[in-house]
């Protein structure tokens, strides 16, 4: 079976650097990096009296790691917004419980820019935001600001088919 069945001329995987970052309905601007999506199955381990000299292992509760979004600084809030529904230095009767979570898709593009994978990111909220970066006159460097979200998992969105490359 080839890699790439509607383009088995592809030889190549996708890159990691054409991708686009959406919320709410649109496209978050600037964003640069995206943590890796991992999850974590734990093992659970036992074993029966019968058979002492190995054990058996099944799986157990699953585990999201966060992701993090990157992207130098500018003049758009959407980053501090989303963190502030969380907390409000005016204090908690600010926070937002009913839109303080949201559900965002990331999309990976191949260097035509058509989107080949999509995956759809569930009930995420920030959990730590980084609005400035450490500073360094000596540097010479963008200035990053990050946003870490904790959600409820992810999935591959189905209706994302692999496209007819030309």
């Amino acid at each position: 079976m080839a890699q790439f069945p509607v383009n088995p001329h592809r030889l190549d995987p996708y890159k990691n650097f054409k991708f686009r970052v959406k919320w709410d309905g649109r496209y978050v601007a600037g964003v640069s990096k995206v943590s890796a999506l991992k999850r974590t199955t734990e093992v659970i381990r036992f074993r029966e009296g019968g058979v002492p000299s190995n054990s058996r292992k099944s799986p157990g509760r699953t585990e999201y790691e966060p992701i993090t979004l990157e992207r130098g600084v500018t003049h758009d809030p959407e980053f501090e917004r989303w963190a502030n529904l969380a907390f409000n230095r005016a204090g908690d009767a600010t926070m937002s419980l009913k839109n303080f979570r949201k559900d965002l898709v990331i999309e990976l593009l191949n260097e035509q820019g058509t989107v080949v994978l999509a995956y759809r990111v569930y009930r995420a909220w920030v959990s730590e935001y980084v609005a400035l970066p450490e500073l360094d006159a000596n540097g010479a460097a963008v200035a990053i600001e990050s946003i870490r979200l904790e959600h409820e998992g992810w999935e591959r969105d189905p209706d994302v088919k692999e496209p007819a490359e030309t």
